[in-house]
């Protein structure tokens, strides 16, 4: 098996190659396509055939928004156990106020920077972008889809 390459942040989002290049492309052809054969001979079926390419269209980004939300969801809840244990007791009742976008940067983070950005996270209600950009110790997390 092949290594993987540290993350940082400039190369940790991730492309699913058969979503992105296969399922995606050929759901968005198959549009144009219908789209095209209707223009040129119209019919009921044909119209219903562009119909239902849609709704495949519309279905397949919404299965992955769907399995996000999940993956968003379980990060969510990692990252608050997890700072749960490392942050000290004046930051570990402020937890609830740092927003999903916050807690999900987080998770880049090493366990001895969490303190450190979840405070300056909480002063300054840094970004998302914010938060991954500060981070020095990446904490790769290659799971991700």
């Amino acid at each position: 098996m092949a290594e993987k390459v540290p993350q940082t942040f400039a190369n940790h989002t991730r492309l699913d190659p058969p979503f992105h290049f296969f399922i995606v492309p050929v759901a968005a052809i198959n549009v144009v396509v219908v789209a095209w054969k209707l223009i040129q001979n119209f019919s009921y079926g044909q119209a219903w055939l562009l119909v239902l390419s849609i709704a495949g269209v519309v279905a397949v980004l919404k299965f992955r928004l769907y399995a996000l939300k999940v993956q968003d969801r379980v990060i969510r809840l990692e990252e608050r156990l997890r700072l749960g244990q490392l942050l000290p007791d004046k930051l570990r009742g402020r937890i609830p106020e740092l927003d999903g976008a916050q807690l999900i940067a987080l998770r880049f983070a090493c366990d001895e920077e969490v303190p450190r950005l979840c405070e300056k996270a909480l002063a300054g209600k840094m970004s998302r972008k914010d938060i991954k950009k500060a981070i020095v110790t990446w904490r790769p997390d290659y799971n991700r889809v």
